[in-house]
């Protein structure tokens, strides 16, 4: 049984597992945002952010503090500047996790882990006062205005077609008829010239 046994082994040992939140937590205050595991990232989290807020009061025992977790005087240098300017009276809850699926190849499954206070773009809004659609469709069946005028434009430029095909084929017809009338006089005009031919040779 784990009863009371805090933490994530991520499948190492301890000082294995010291070294792998220590490498990552280097490069996430380098890039601000890397991409690992879901496992990584959610024993990062508890791991690294005490870190940051430490890091807001600049101290030297602060440093000492932090300098013994990531060993790396350039982390030290970017967590206690930048960092801690740009995370300012935040109260925790430095980091976001975001799932990006499985890995082609073992299946793994992937995540983002980020420093909030550097993303540019914010998260969508996920509150109950929406439409109440789901995020998938949410951008599917919806027309902008160009794109009903062009529905417009095509509709009626069918009708058009669909009303000049008519007015050709009534023509036709028409044409048609008074074909059939003229050879239907024809036919009786010889018709009543054999008689009279007829009529003379008697």
């Amino acid at each position: 049984m784990r009863h009371r046994k805090k933490g994530k082994k991520i499948g190492r040992t301890a000082s294995h597992r010291k070294r792998t939140l220590q490498s990552l937590s280097n490069a996430l205050i380098e890039n601000k945002s890397i991409t690992t595991t879901v496992a990584k990232a959610k024993a990062l989290r508890p791991f690294v952010e005490p870190l940051i807020t430490r890091a807001k009061e600049d101290t030297q025992h602060n440093r000492r503090e932090v300098f013994r977790h990531l060993q790396s005087n350039d982390a030290i240098d970017e967590l206690f500047g930048e960092v801690s300017e740009r995370v300012g009276d935040r109260p925790g809850g430095y980091t976001r996790i975001i799932k990006l699926g499985q890995r082609s190849g073992d299946g793994a499954e992937l995540a983002l882990i980020e420093l909030v206070d550097y993303n540019d773009v914010p998260p969508a809004d996920t509150g109950q006062g929406g439409s109440g659609g789901t995020r998938r469709g949410s951008g599917k069946g919806r027309r902008t205005s160009t794109e009903e005028e062009q529905a417009d434009a095509s509709s009626s430029g069918d009708s058009s077609d669909e009303e000049s095909e008519s007015v050709e084929e009534d023509e036709a017809t028409a044409d048609e008829a008074t074909a059939e009338e003229a050879s239907a006089d024809a036919e009786q005009g010889e018709a009543e010239e054999e008689e009279e031919s007829e009529k003379d040779n008697t």
